[in-house]
């Protein structure tokens, strides 16, 4: 039904109403206008778009029309379920007062063209060097450029899954970046360099950390002028306020918003950008806000997809972009070879006849020959562009589309970079041209010669197409990771001053990482040097050898002999002994255990007393003994405890571990020896809920992680989204790495070991 039929049913409906009136009372007059309200916003396609979505119409969305009761698609169909979506889509931008002038701010306008857009961790090992001690953006892109074509922006994300170890903000931690502020400057002045915009994501749930001291709009709009970023990702967020854009209007650098869930459609106005979160379905769907103005970028995220041929074919058919998101919290989800040279070439069409894609006169599925190809058509002036999507698992070739026939139109397969010659039928223009299992395809239609942007654009895609796409591996690998070598110390036979023995045996080490996301997928949390890959649950029997340990953490008055007497100072020293002031500690911090050291810099400690860190197991088994216990001094949850029951559950001064710290301003550390109930059953103290402790470090290609022991006495409150406790003894903490400005931690500190003879 199109728009001139629906009114005339809706005045027929109106008459017909008049006469029920009398007899069936208003009961039955609330039945009609519900009714009437239903069609006025939807009709065929189901009324308002379910979700980011709006739904093909049934017929494609049935299946092949063998099955029973499937009802075959006609002209019929599409026109009418055109003009109910176009319907929609008017009343709409009518109901909301629409404007849409800001994506015509010069400063936002590269959103409109920004396809292809990672989420880059900040962890990454392509992105820095700690040991050149530089950011490497070359190198990073190099990468992407050689895989997959390389990327239009980067969304940098230096906060999640760390945030919370301590009291840092969002904005605390990315200015904790190697080199701090200029550093950061200089970082994305490299993207900039390399045409590539830059966005930061802001974290609207990060309220139980440290108070930024501002307004949230201002305090975001000025940092992100101050380093000359372009835009914001809004974390969890459905749209991003209004108040954000205008705060950043207000100091002269316009960011473009990119919320992660789909916006009210008023506020499309302001978020020049979204994710798109989808539901697949074998026709595609149109995306919402794309068709409500298609100067609207939406990346399709899909971040645990090892096969993003969904992403790729539906951000194509809606002329959008892709998250080409590969490092997911420190978890390798890389793209297949064939991922990768599909993305290569979608982008390089997409980037090629981007305007197209802002055509008002848009006209998704547009009615293909072929079952399971489906196309979008898009007209800009006298000319036409079509993208298409082959949704079936085998190649289709021959007839696949017709147009209306106009003398002198010439057609190009801008897919394989070669004319096509119609098949005149009356009225048609017949064209015939194949597509790959789950491939692409793309035709050009102009009356005119093409002009040189679009034939260099032929001949590139006849030479990267002459290779089909099966040809390149689907097959998807975990990274494999290695655990950082812990050379061996000096061996003694006795125990060092403030060390306790801790006799070997047979153990059986059984943990698991704590880590919010990744369920129990390869490649969460690490990968021993018995497993073949990383993984979330770990159970290993070892022999333990006999080794000393600390009795306590390493105090501030320890590291200070050690500063004293090697006169150490980091060449990253940047949140360096952050709470100590003109070298030394605060008064009445001596016997508190030392903090903001990096794992570099406990290690210089550690090799300089004759000492090294733990592996993970051996502080493991120091905590835990042969009896399998949850807590170093037994069963017994000192949180959950009411003053009574077992040893090391006693409250207030004779508790096992401190009262968490729950407030927005992280409170000092215990002193060491505060919490004499905790010993673990070789007799060493505070080993759980004072401060965390470093151990182990794992490396893959792409990311440096170390495992951190015991929790801390910090719980920010108010989000789940904040770096999880691992009070227990069969939980580890898995802390992602980049460089030591940036590790440190004012609720993280370490102990040491020394092999025994």
């Amino acid at each position: 039904m199109n728009a001139n039929d629906l009114h005339e049913r809706i005045q027929e409906v109106k008459t017909e109403f008049q006469t029920i009136w009398c007899t069936a009372g208003l009961s039955l007059l609330a039945v009609i206008f519900a009714a009437q309200a239903s069609a006025q916003v939807g009709g065929g396609f189901g009324g308002n778009p379910q979700g980011q979505l709006i739904a093909p119409p049934p017929c494609l969305a049935s299946g092949p029309i063998t099955r029973p009761g499937a009802v075959a698609c006609t002209p019929a169909t599409h026109r009418d379920w055109l003009a109910e979506i176009t319907h929609w889509r008017t009343e709409r931008l009518i109901r909301t007062g629409y404007d849409g002038s800001r994506y015509n701010l010069p400063q936002l306008q590269w959103a409109e063209h920004s396809f292809i857009q990672p989420q880059m961790m900040v962890h990454d090992r392509y992105l820095y060097d700690p040991i050149a001690g530089k950011y490497t953006v070359d190198r990073y892109l190099d990468d992407l450029d050689n895989r997959y074509g390389g990327i239009d922006a980067v969304l940098v994300w230096p906060v999640y899954p760390n945030v919370g170890i301590d009291d840092r903000n969002q904005h605390d931690i990315t200015r904790s970046m190697p080199g701090g502020v200029d550093g950061l400057k200089q970082m994305v002045a490299d993207f900039h360099k390399r045409g590539v915009k830059v966005l930061f994501p802001m974290m609207m749930w990060d309220e139980g950390t440290r108070d930024p001291g501002s307004d949230w709009p201002t305090a975001i709009a000025e940092f992100m002028k101050q380093i000359d970023a372009d835009g914001i990702n809004g974390d969890t967020q459905d749209g991003v306020p209004l108040a954000f854009s205008l705060a950043a209007e207000k100091v002269g650098h316009p960011l473009a918003f990119e919320p992660e869930n789909g916006p009210s459609d008023e506020a499309l106005a302001w978020n020049v950008q979204t994710w798109g979160q989808y539901q697949y379905t074998f026709a595609p769907g149109v995306d919402r806000y794309r068709w409500l103005d298609p100067r609207h970028q939406v990346n399709i995220q899909g971040r645990w997809d090892r096969d993003k041929t969904n992403a790729l074919q539906y951000a194509f058919f809606n002329g959008e972009g892709w998250e080409s998101w590969e490092n997911v919290w420190g978890i390798w989800n890389g793209v297949t070879p064939r991922d990768a040279e599909a993305t290569r070439r979608v982008a390089t069409i997409e980037r090629a006849v981007a305007p197209f894609f802002a055509s008002q006169s848009w006209e998704p599925l547009y009615p293909m020959r072929r079952y399971g190809v489906f196309s979008s058509r898009w007209p800009l002036g006298d000319q036409t562009v079509w993208t298409i999507v082959n949704r079936n698992e085998y190649d289709v070739d021959g007839t696949q589309m017709a147009v209306p026939y106009k003398q002198g139109t010439r057609y190009f397969d801008l897919y394989r970079g070669a004319e096509l010659k119609p098949e005149i039928h009356g009225e048609e223009a017949v064209l015939s041209f194949s597509t790959e299992s789950h491939g692409y395809g793309a035709i050009f239609a102009t009356s005119g010669e093409l002009d040189p942007k679009l034939r260099a654009l032929m001949e590139k895609m006849k030479g990267m197409t002459a290779k089909p796409l099966s040809s390149y591996s689907a097959e998807w690998h975990a990274l494999p990771q290695h655990m950082v070598e812990i050379p061996a110390s000096p061996r003694t036979a006795s125990a060092p001053e403030g060390m306790i023995r801790i006799e070997g045996g047979d153990y059986l080490f059984r943990v698991q990482g704590v880590e919010i996301e990744g369920s129990n997928d390869i490649g969460v949390d690490v990968q021993y040097s018995w497993e073949d890959s990383a993984r979330r649950f770990h159970e290993h029997p070892m022999e333990i050898k006999p080794f000393f340990m600390d009795k306590y953490p390493v105090t501030n008055a320890q590291f200070k002999k050690f500063l004293d007497a090697t006169h150490y100072s980091p060449k990253d020293s940047l949140n360096f002994l952050k709470d100590w002031k003109d070298g030394s500690y605060p008064n009445g911090w001596a016997n508190k255990p030392v903090t903001w050291v990096a794992i570099e810099d406990a290690r210089e400690y550690a090799k300089w007393a004759g000492k090294r860190l733990p592996h993970e197991w051996e502080w493991q088994y120091a905590a835990q003994g042969k009896d399998e216990r949850s807590f170093p001094w037994g069963n017994c949850d000192w949180l959950s405890s009411r003053g009574g029951g077992a040893v090391g559950c006693a409250t207030g001064n004779d508790a096992a571990a401190p009262t968490p710290d729950k407030g927005r301003t992280m409170l000092p550390a215990s002193d060491v020896d505060a919490h004499p109930n905790g010993a673990s059953p070789f007799g060493v103290m505070d080993m759980v809920g004072n401060v965390w402790q470093w151990t182990d470090e794992y490396v893959d290609e792409h990311t440096r992680a170390a495992i951190v022991r015991g929790g801390s006495h910090y719980q920010p409150q108010g989000s789940i989204w904040y770096f999880p406790q691992a009070y227990k003894n069969e939980q580890h903490g898995k802390l992602l790495l980049m460089a030591p400005s940036y590790d440190r931690s004012g609720a993280l500190g370490f102990r040491c070991v020394k092999d025994a003879q």
